[in-house]
């Protein structure tokens, strides 16, 4: 029997499905069907045979999706968690489920393509409006995308493609925390990706806990795991700064607070109780959790260099503790993931240590609505508990506010520059472009002259010894700037970038957009619905509008962004291009003389490539004999197009040269970005110290604008302030004409709590919050809004004010309001200011006294803090009339013969018994007869309880 009899059998068992029983290496020939190949049967293998095991395939079965779906489709699998955009031409498109899903968020049309595996979904948009769909799908729907570009395949490539142009892959994953140069990144604040991590623990929670309420399971872990250590790192991608953090379980909401983080990052592979834990102690920060698998293992230190601008040295390696170096590794493993292979330098990490800055957690960032003016809980500007930090800042302001002039020019100056963290870190990812050099170059132009500046009035300036510590302030300044590395670095930009060429080339890229957006507008009339015309409107109508290629000459469509002087080999390629161009031209006028064709141009188009081009009429019938040796491409009865071999001949000399200068601009172009690259440390120093000139400047015409005064800081705990104001309820009232009313404060040395009593909308709760800010606004440095400000340093600021419940977390009013309290009790120290208003108002009269009683009594003889109470429960000033160290003083009402009355907003010492609310209800619009029962019902009462 025969291997061509075996193919013979019954259909069931055709030769191609029988053949892979036939061990690898066995001698058998396929040849058609007129030969055979024939083999003994003695010969064939006895026994049973093995099963090969069939090779894997990335593709289904049946029949094949068109090759850039089926790239799509299995980019979309090994990226399941990501939506795929996939570069095609000029546009991202989705497929299959992902244009299904997105499309209709993205507000994009979804289209059925017939392939022979079946239709397929897309929907798409023009490639410059990657970062309108990324900030949507990013930061608005929170989703991470898997970015799949195009690349020209080579010649190999091409054949093993079988005859692909392009080959597709993903060369980047964007995520909230990974945000690198996208125009919709916040110029104002950072873009934090955070790593926690938590040393794996065999404890246990509670049942009861977690049957109760979430809340149950967060107060259960906090009080086991309070003391856990934790290790903290992030990084801001877009600007290369990097940092760790040594904290606690406990210390995590603060923490989280002040960092404000766009995305954290934890290992997937803690227990699921430890999960459980950490998620109920992040609340709703745990939204922004990815859970990461196959984190880096534990790694020194010293592994992380290939990743920073410099080396961190033995003698600092030593003091990263063990949770911070793995939290750092997983932070730096999960950023290298999703940017796929791309190089990255961030700045070396600095510790934060967990003492050296006021602590403000998320309920007080709310209560005194710092969140409102800073997204990232004050991390640009972190309160420092430093004097030494304070201080040097302090003397930074004062000199502004003295030196106007100084103050203008630095304002002036700081303008022409460009966020120039963000400018060099594109380029240590390889991504800055012609347009960032410039920006560059202006921003060190700027910081010459800022120099130049400083250099003067620090000359200038007297030496008194009122004066030296200003003095010294804007000489550690200008000391901290690096100016000959990036001089040179400006020259050479400056001498290798033809800006007017640049902004040539930046009209011809606005011109292919439009064409683009055109393109789709098009579609949408034929296809689309009026709110996606509507949606293109604005586009469209800000584009110029292009001229095709057919319209330019060859020397309209060269734009060169590098200057001919930029390199000898560039001048060389330039002058031999002026060259042919020369030869172009006396071509050009030999052609018309001996053809008598003075309409005779040359030329090169996309669809004919060099050609002789004839225009009018008369010329054409001319040309028809006088360049009967040219070979005809095409022509009309106006127009003629030749192909003449000198002008093919020439045209390809030319268009070879123009490759070698692009090149050439490349090579030069990537000279330029190492030199950038090379200059990262000074670079970044100085954007420090711009940065810091920038604050200053602007805490200073803030303190001349609205008066504020230079705060006295000390190691004390106490707190006086003499004139204090709100600084923006001042604001406010004096728009509408109205005066603010400044208070004293003088809390902390023989009275350590101020219980305050008095009428509603007196301004208790505006004199608690004003002290709070002007306690966090000493400590970034600022001066204060007071006639007179000493302040004792503040680990951290305590406030509970106003009134709000959570119902999505099940948690009442009155319960926020005893999280707050809560957490207070347990967290002040000495050193701490609180402030307390209404504690205990959720509930009866008689369970809020209770509450507000015992509160305070924990404040006096356990956390022995600075207090600010305000309180409706005068009682409580009788309960307490017996404590040294507490004073009582309150707002008050007075009433005018007309019946009107009037506000006393300045605190006086004692107590105010009344709260006066009837009149605020009548104030409010409450209808009269309701003012009038309750009238009555308020002397009923007042006579029961006498």
């Amino acid at each position: 029997m025969s291997v061509s009899q075996i193919g013979q059998c019954s259909a069931s068992h055709s030769y191609r499905s029988l053949l892979h029983l036939i061990p690898r290496g066995f001698p058998v020939q396929r040849r058609g069907v007129k030969s055979k190949a024939t083999v003994l049967l003695d010969e064939l293998p006895q026994g049973v045979l093995r099963a090969e095991s069939k090779p894997s395939s990335t593709s289904d079965d049946g029949p094949a999706y068109p090759t850039v779906v089926q790239e799509a489709r299995n980019n979309m699998r090994k990226f399941d968690n990501c939506v795929l955009l996939t570069r095609v031409g000029g546009f991202y498109e989705l497929y299959l489920e992902h244009a299904e899903e997105y499309g209709p968020l993205l507000n994009l049309k979804v289209a059925q393509k017939k392939t022979t595996a079946g239709p397929v979904s897309m929907a798409g948009f023009p490639f410059f409006q990657l970062d309108r769909f990324l900030k949507i799908l990013v930061q608005d729907l929170n989703k991470y995308v898997a970015i799949s570009e195009e690349f020209s395949n080579n010649a190999s490539s091409k054949v093993k493609s079988g005859g692909l142009l392009f080959s597709r892959k993903v060369t980047r994953v964007v995520t909230p925390g990974t945000l690198v140069d996208e125009k919709f990144i916040d110029p104002c604040s950072n873009n934090f990706l955070l790593a926690i991590f938590v040393q794996d623990i065999d404890h246990e929670v509670p049942r009861e806990a977690i049957a109760i309420s979430s809340l149950a399971l967060r107060e259960a872990v906090l009080l086991r795991l309070k003391d856990q250590p934790a290790g903290l790192a992030w990084l801001d991608l877009s600007a290369g700064e990097f940092y760790t953090q040594s904290t606690t379980i406990s210390a995590l909401p603060t923490s989280l607070v002040r960092i404000g983080a766009r995305e954290i990052i934890m290992d997937n592979a803690m227990s699921d109780c430890l999960k459980q834990s950490v998620t109920a102690v992040l609340g709703h920060y745990s939204n922004l959790v990815t859970w990461q698998s196959n984190m880096p293992s534990h790694k020194n230190v010293s592994e992380w260099s290939h990743m920073l601008e410099t080396p961190i040295p033995d003698s600092e390696q030593r003091m990263f503790t063990n949770q911070e170096v793995v939290a750092g590794s997983m932070l730096l493993g999960y950023v290298t993931d999703k940017l796929q292979g791309f190089g990255i330098k961030l700045q070396a990490p600095i510790r934060r240590l967990i003492n050296e800055s006021m602590m403000i957690d998320r309920h007080s960032m709310r209560g005194l609505e710092v969140l409102e003016t800073s997204r990232d809980g004050l991390s640009g500007a972190s309160p420092s508990t430093s004097l030494a930090v304070i201080n040097q800042r302090l003397d930074l302001v004062e000199c502004f506010t003295q030196n106007v002039d100084l103050r203008a020019d630095i304002v002036n100056l700081l303008r022409r520059t460009h966020d120039s963290q963000r400018l060099v870190q594109k380029f240590s990812l390889g991504r800055g472009d012609a347009d960032d050099l410039i920006s560059l170059l202006r921003t060190i132009v700027a910081t010459q002259s800022i120099a130049e500046v400083l250099k003067q009035n620090i000359a200038r300036a007297p030496f008194e010894n009122e004066s030296s510590n200003i003095c010294h302030a804007l000489g550690q300044a200008f000391k901290q700037l690096a100016l000959d590395g990036p001089g040179l670095l400006a020259a050479r930009i400056q001498n290798t970038i033809d800006e007017d060429g640049l902004d040539a080339r930046q009209r011809e890229e606005e011109n292919e957009s439009a064409k683009l957006v055109s393109m789709a507008q098009g579609i949408l009339q034929s296809e689309g619905a009026a709110d996606d015309l509507e949606a293109f409107s604005q586009i469209t109508r800000s584009k110029p509008t292009p001229r095709t290629l057919t319209e330019q000459s060859l020397d309209d469509a060269d734009v060169w962004i590098m200057c001919r002087t930029a390199s000898p080999t560039l001048k060389r390629l330039h002058e031999s291009l002026r060259v042919l161009f020369d030869t172009k031209s006396l071509l050009t006028a030999d052609l018309r003389q001996r053809s008598g064709v003075t309409s005779l141009t040359l030329r090169w188009t996309p669809g004919l490539g060099h050609i002789c081009h004839v225009r009018g009429v008369k010329d054409v019938r001319t040309s028809t004999s006088t360049l009967a040796t040219a070979r005809n491409a095409s022509s009309t009865k106006s127009t003629r197009s030749l192909y003449l071999p000198e002008w093919s001949s020439l045209g390809g000399q030319i268009d070879q040269m123009k490759v070698r200068i692009r090149a050439e601009e490349q090579c030069v172009f990537q000279e330029l970005r190492e030199q950038v690259v090379a200059n990262l440390v000074k670079l970044r120093r100085n954007a420090a110290v711009l940065d810091e000139l920038d604050v200053a400047c602007s805490l200073a015409a803030v303190a001349v604008e609205q008066g504020f005064v230079r705060p006295s800081l000390n190691i004390g705990t106490s707190h006086k302030v003499i004139g204090g104001r709100h600084p923006t309820v001042k604001l406010g009232l004096d728009e509408q004409g109205r005066t603010f009313i400044s208070n004293d404060c003088l809390v902390g040395d023989k009275q350590r709590i101020w219980l305050i009593t008095g009428p509603n909308m007196a301004g208790k709760s505006t004199f608690l919050r004003q002290n709070a800010l002007i306690s966090i606004l000493a400590q970034i440095g600022s001066f204060v809004p007071a006639e007179h400000a000493e302040i004792g340093i503040v680990d951290q600021i305590f406030s509970r004010v106003g009134s709000a419940d959570s119902l999505f977390e099940d948690q009442s009013t009155f319960m926020v309001e005893m999280l707050e309290t809560a957490s207070i009790l347990k967290t002040a120290t000495p050193r701490s200011f609180v402030i307390m208003d209404e504690v205990g108002r959720g509930t009866t009269p008689e369970d809020g006294i209770a509450v507000g009683f015992a509160c305070l009594h924990h404040l006096y003889h356990t956390n022995r803090c600075r207090t600010l109470f305000a309180t409706h429960f005068h009682v409580l000033a009788d309960m307490t009339s017996e404590w040294d160290e507490l004073g009582c003083y309150c707002t008050d009402v007075v009433d005018t013969p007309s019946g009107a009355f009037s506000y006393v907003h300045r605190l006086k010492p004692g107590v105010n018994r009344q709260s006066h609310a009837l009149k605020v209800a009548r104030l409010a619009g409450i209808p009269e007869s309701v003012i009038d029962v309750a009238q009555q019902v308020q002397k009923t009462l007042g006579r029961s309880s006498k």
